[in-house]
Order: structure tokens, then sequence, then C-alpha cells
């Protein structure tokens, strides 16, 4: 009995309330929208891409040592909490231990063992999807810029003079890019702008088209400041940066039309730097350039700030 003589055991509210945060967290967990096959993806979009299931199985990996270095982590700490608490009917300190050297060696070794195994798994996957050995069936110049995207098309349109690897406007693109380019390519090009939309979605942003297929090579490209081209079934997103040129290989497998975006804080207008990808079949691919051409939009949008002293540098050097 409580001391005002109430039957009520000080425990009750601290249960109720253990019950109801047990409840809304089901409640959390249940109601996200997730179905069961969604669930081992942990809210990674379905992949695209030859390539995305790589960067899938990664995040994926590192949910699993994530979770079970917390399981540890959570056991341990109920585990003292339970077994080492204090006594109710003895009141004296227990003892103190003040070093214990395979301990503290043990949580030494332990974090860099974990990091060591994350740093291998990331440097090999990272290797993997930035290679570039492989000649690309396809190249397109993305050109990042407040506010929108431009799309270089790095093809032999019938019809269109010119050549991708003298044009003045792709000067701003390294050498070791342009030797993978086609002979002859005068190219189309797309160019948006933030109240650009996708005719057949209604989606904001340029759409950039891509066959099915194919390997296709980003050459990106920044004409301001740093963007991020993130298309997001791809899994895979990287800087564009002015003065700088990266580049990345995919090879779409799923036609469709998916979401694109600037990942990076770029300026007031970031969340309007839209975008979209179509995949569609080699055939309507060559289709759509065909009709780029005939709107007159041949040859390229200028690609960028041109490198800088530096980079040139250490691209040589890398040579």
């Amino acid at each position: 009995m409580s001391p005002n003589g109430s039957d009520r055991s000080p425990r009750r509210p601290m249960r109720r309330k253990l019950l109801q945060a047990l409840t809304a967290g089901l409640v959390l967990a249940t109601a996200t929208g997730c179905t069961y096959k969604d669930f081992p993806r942990l809210g990674m979009p379905t992949p695209t891409t030859e390539e995305a299931p790589r960067i899938l199985s990664l995040w994926q990996g590192s949910w699993a040592a994530a979770l079970a270095v917390g399981v540890l982590v959570w056991g341990l700490i109920l585990w003292s909490a339970f077994f080492h608490r204090r006594s109710r009917t003895k009141v004296e300190v227990p003892p103190q231990t003040r070093y214990n050297m395979p301990i503290e060696a043990l949580y030494t070794v332990v974090p860099i063992i974990i990091i060591s195994v994350l740093f291998y798994f990331t440097a090999r996957d990272e290797s993997k999807l930035l290679d570039l050995s492989k000649k690309p069936d396809v190249t397109i110049n993305v050109v990042g810029y407040q506010w929108s995207w431009g799309f270089n098309y790095v093809e032999n349109v019938p019809g269109v003079p010119g050549d991708a690897k003298t044009d003045k406007n792709l000067d701003a693109i390294p050498d070791r890019f342009k030797k993978d380019f086609p002979a002859n390519a005068g190219g189309v090009y797309d160019a948006g702008t933030p109240a650009t939309r996708n005719p057949q979605t209604g989606n904001p942003g340029p759409t950039l088209w891509l066959p099915k297929g194919k390997t296709v090579r980003f050459v990106l490209t920044s004409r301001d400041v740093i963007h991020s081209f993130w298309v997001v079934p791809f899994l895979m997103k990287q800087d564009v940066i002015p003065g700088h040129t990266n580049a990345f290989q995919v090879t779409p497998n799923q036609e469709g039309t998916f979401l694109g975006k600037c990942a990076e804080l770029c300026g007031v207008d970031h969340s309007r730097m839209l975008f979209n990808v179509k995949v569609v079949s080699p055939a309507a691919y060559e289709q759509h350039l065909k009709d780029l051409a005939k709107k007159g939009q041949t040859g390229y949008i200028p690609a960028g700030i041109a490198q800088t002293s530096h980079e040139k540098n250490r691209e040589t050097n890398n040579l």
C-alpha cells in the first residue's frame, strides 16, 4: 500500500507509459506504406540498372553491420542495468575497477576491425562503379546550371555535321574522356528550365532519354556551382563540379520514366533542379535523337567552366 493509503503501485504509470511507447513504435513501423517485398531494400527504390544491385548490397550490408553492433551495445546496456542494479538490501559501494587492459584493448581493436571491413567493401564497390575501362555504347554530357539541366547527346546523328572531339562548346571536357567519343559526332542536345515538364507524366524538369540494355557514360560538367546528378532508382549519384569533370557508367535494364534531382544544395532554387530519365528501346532512342535534330537542336550547348590549372596538372601526372 502506498503512503497515501492507495493500493496503486508507483510502477504502474511507468509500465503504462512503456506500453504506450511500444504501441506507438509498432504503429510507426507498420504505417510506412512498405510491403514485405520493400522491406529487404531498407528504404532504397527498386534498382533499374545492372550496377544498382551492387550499391543495394553494400547498403544492406552496412545496415546488417550496424544492427549487429546495435544489438551488442543494447544487450550490454540492458545486462548492466538489470544484473548490476543497486540491491535493495545492500547499500555498500560496489568494487571499483580502474583498469582492465583486455577490455580496453577489445573496445579499441573491435571498432578498427569494423571500420576496416566497411572500408574494404566500400572501396571495392566504388572501384567497380567508377570503372571506365569499358568503352560505352552511348555518351551523354550532363550539364548542370542554375536552375536546371542540359544534356549533350554525343552521337553521330544522320545529317548532323560536326565533331565532338574538336567542338569548342565541349572544351571543358578533358581529352581522356574525348578519346572514347564517336568519330564525327555532330550530336544533338536538350536543355531545360525549371518550368519544363515531361509531356507524358507532367513531372517538372527536362527529360533525358536512354536506351535500354546499352552502357551509358555520363560525363558531368557544371557552368557555375557544385551540383549533384542523381537518378533515384539508379541508386547512384555524383557531384557536378565546375572546373573538374566526373564520369560514371550505367546500363539501364528496365524501361520507364524515372525521377532525377540535384542532390547538392546549390542555391536558392536548388529544389527546382529536377529532371526525368526515360529509358526506352534502342530504336526509340535513335528516333528521339532524330526528332531533336528536326527541331534544330543540333550541336552542343556549352559544357561548363574550363578546367583549372591544378586539375589539368593532376590529370597530366596521372597519365
